[in-house]
């Protein structure tokens, strides 16, 4: 088994992107020719296997509204595939995202501030690696445009829930909802409600074993348990 790791762009510090490629529906795009480059490297029979989480859920499932045919299946991780900007944080953080620009200018200064020792004191529990990550974004005003100016079209852009596509694949998708995650709110009982699985295929699993949406930080090992387990469905 191979896996590639597909990172948005724009959002890796030191890796400069051509003007407006980190916007959202061109970070669709870019999953799409990172799928198909796998089908010409490996061959079209291949099986391929997407996982998305938070946004990435979302842009997993355009890849799998455009591949249908071709996609094994989808891992949707504390999926935000609608109305995000209802949920908690969406309503508390809007207001910031259309200052992308501005914000990007202003954390010019966060270069000549001792960051790794305010990290440190602010999020005492998290690995070093993963507060290392935190402070390389910060120190990245390019990156904090890409994110900011993305999550802003993630506010505009995701609105109604798929469920046409939800139900066409319903043989393909894999959910995994925290117990409660204030990206997501009250669109978990929405997406419950309207997607009515393939019992046999699909597993929505929700509320189970305290990882929240964040889990790279402290708990990726018990999701990465989670996907091997739905991998083996699979086959």
């Amino acid at each position: 088994m191979s896996i590639l790791a597909h990172s948005h762009a724009g959002h890796t510090p030191g890796f400069h992107t051509s003007p407006g490629s980190h916007r959202l529906l061109l970070q669709i795009q870019s999953a799409i020719e990172a799928f198909d480059a796998i089908k010409v490297e490996y061959g079209p029979d291949i099986p391929v296997t997407v996982i998305g989480h938070s946004i990435g859920s979302w842009i997993t499932l355009q890849i799998l509204k455009a591949r249908s045919d071709t996609i094994s299946g989808v891992f949707l991780l504390f999926p935000t595939i609608t109305d995000i900007a209802s949920s908690p944080n969406g309503r508390a953080l809007s207001w910031v995202f259309p200052w992308a620009v501005t914000i990007s200018r202003i954390a010019n200064i966060l270069r000549v501030i001792p960051l790794s020792c305010i990290l440190s004191w602010i999020f005492r529990s998290w690995p070093a690696h993963q507060k290392s990550v935190l402070e390389g974004l910060l120190r990245s005003p390019s990156s904090i445009l890409a994110t900011l100016s993305m999550a802003d079209d993630e506010m505009k852009l995701v609105r109604d829930l798929d469920t046409q596509l939800l139900q066409r694949n319903n043989h393909k998708v894999w959910m995994y909802f925290a117990q409660s995650d204030d990206w997501v709110g009250d669109s978990k009982d929405v997406i419950l409600r309207s997607f009515q699985p393939d019992k046999g295929s699909v597993r929505v699993v929700h509320g189970h074993h305290g990882i929240p949406h964040a889990y790279c930080i402290e708990h990726g090992e018990q999701l990465a348990d989670q996907c091997f387990d739905w991998l083996q469905a699979l086959d």
